[in-house]
């Protein structure tokens, strides 16, 4: 799996799968959330209702992931997935390690070669952005091994940080 850098906006990449760092309730939002949900048209908050009537009538839990279209974006699917707030007296890491995780797992049963992830939990939600890079590239590298033929052919993981400082958290987690 090769781990790569691409800053800018996540709504324009050109990956199979783009991973939104949502809400629980699926229904769109502020930072990547409202950025996804309004440039991927109505389509997208259609199938998160759909998702949210059916199988998620209580929300997405955080950590976890579940694809739906993404109408008018690049991308073929969206990944939605709910990053923990950060807590400096409670260790919420695992949970946001699984928001990488359960993610790319999903991808692997779409079948999409490539996924673009945004730096979870690093917006509004205050984790610290070299933490979150690390936890996201320790994460993704860990799960190269995991994610194999039988899963599917996620090939490529792009961060899409969209600030400066972000770019740098995920170039030193990246490349150390």
């Amino acid at each position: 799996m090769e781990l790569r850098i691409e800053p800018g906006d996540i709504t324009e990449q050109t990956a199979e799968a783009v991973v939104n760092a949502a809400n629980s309730t699926l229904l769109g939002g502020g930072g990547v959330d409202g950025a996804i949900h309004r440039r991927g048209g109505p389509e997208i908050l259609a199938e998160c209702r759909r998702l949210r009537e059916a199988e998620l009538r209580d929300g997405l839990p955080a950590g976890q992931a579940v694809a739906t279209t993404a109408g008018r974006l690049p991308a073929r699917w969206v990944i939605h997935t709910v990053g923990p707030t950060y807590a400096k007296t409670i260790d919420r890491s695992e949970t946001l390690a699984s928001c990488y995780r359960e993610s790319l797992r999903v991808a692997a049963r779409l079948g999409a070669g490539s996924v673009a992830f945004p730096a979870i939990s690093a917006g509004i939600y205050g984790w610290p952005l070299d933490d979150a890079a690390r936890i996201a590239v320790q994460t993704c590298r860990a799960m190269a091994s995991e994610v194999g033929p039988d899963a599917g052919p996620v090939a490529t993981v792009v961060f899409a940080p969209f600030s400066d400082a972000a770019e740098r958290a995920f170039r030193e987690a990246l490349h150390g």
